[in-house]
């Protein structure tokens, strides 16, 4: 296994230390600065999932993923599915910063023959699992591939990260069922949630009640955490490695917006990009950082 691979794979087992906790806060940040950046450049996109997922998605690809940007393919690699696929300005700007791409690509977000389309598309674009755009499917294709995996002898573990609101979703229900009856102790799911949808708030617009709760009456280990915390979040893909044969799901209570004062919590963000001023304040706010210009 190369030098590359083991700088991010599987991140050793216990609480991470202080400097590793900075280190991928300072990831998440430079993720959310790479957000406003690509949905101004673009003028459109969803700025507000992408923000609040982003603690999350640094955190398996700068420390927990066993993966090698230089072999994509590899068959060993860990696999993770954006399941809430309109986050993908988050998941872009980790694929950038860790190698698949140069990131210099990224401000060609949602143009007309651009590899960064709105949602994911693994066709175009190397480190992409899975398709994405219709909710409620990441989890089904999850299985499926973790199911694989186990069929075929691999070690790989499979990763995929929801929103609230598309919890909403039957297909999620079905799926949750069909991990935990496959006894998929390879598969953790992580639930953003931050409480909005483009509709409103989620609980007046289809209440969940209790994601935990839903996940634990279809057999699921259920972890609470927050999600903007990075040792709540290696903590939560340990305790799922312990949990053998049962899937894991850390619902992770985030906000919208997370990062720029004038996002947070308002739905408004949930699809609306920054104009250049509102960009230059959310920049300002996220510290310093390299352009992507």
């Amino acid at each position: 296994m190369n030098a590359e691979r083991r700088a991010a794979g599987r991140g050793g087992t216990g609480v991470i230390s202080d400097r590793r906790a900075e280190y991928l806060e300072e990831k998440a940040r430079l993720i959310r600065r790479r957000v406003i950046e690509m949905t101004a450049a673009a003028g459109s996109g969803h700025p507000g999932g992408s923000l609040s997922s982003a603690d999350i998605i640094a955190a398996l690809y700068f420390h927990v993923m066993r993966i090698d940007p230089g072999n994509p393919g590899w068959e060993d690699r860990d696999r993770f599915v954006l399941s809430k696929g309109h986050a993908a300005p988050a998941l872009y700007a980790a694929l950038a910063e860790r190698g698949f791409f140069d990131p210099s690509e990224l401000v060609t977000l949602r143009r007309t023959g651009s590899r960064l389309q709105g949602h994911p598309d693994c066709r175009k674009l190397p480190g992409i699992e899975a398709s994405a755009g219709s909710l409620g499917q990441g989890l089904s294709l999850a299985n499926g591939i973790a199911l694989a995996g186990r069929l075929r002898g691999k070690s790989y573990r499979v990763f995929v990260l929801l929103g609230d609101g598309e919890c909403q979703e039957g297909q999620v229900w079905e799926a949750a069922m069909s991990a935990a009856h496959w006894k998929l102790g390879n598969l953790a799911a992580f639930v953003d949630c931050n409480g909005l949808q483009i509709d409103g708030p989620v609980e007046e617009v289809m209440s969940l009640k209790s994601p935990a709760e839903k996940f634990r009456a279809f057999g699921w280990n259920v972890l609470e955490i927050d999600g903007h915390d990075a040792r709540q979040i290696v903590e939560a893909v340990e305790a799922a490695g312990r949990a053998k044969g049962v899937p894991t799901v850390a619902v992770a209570h985030t906000v919208k917006g997370r990062g720029v004062s004038f996002m947070e919590n308002q739905v408004d963000w949930h699809g609306k990009a920054p104009s250049p001023e509102q960009a230059e304040r959310a920049l300002r706010e996220l510290g310093e950082g390299r352009s992507l210009r």
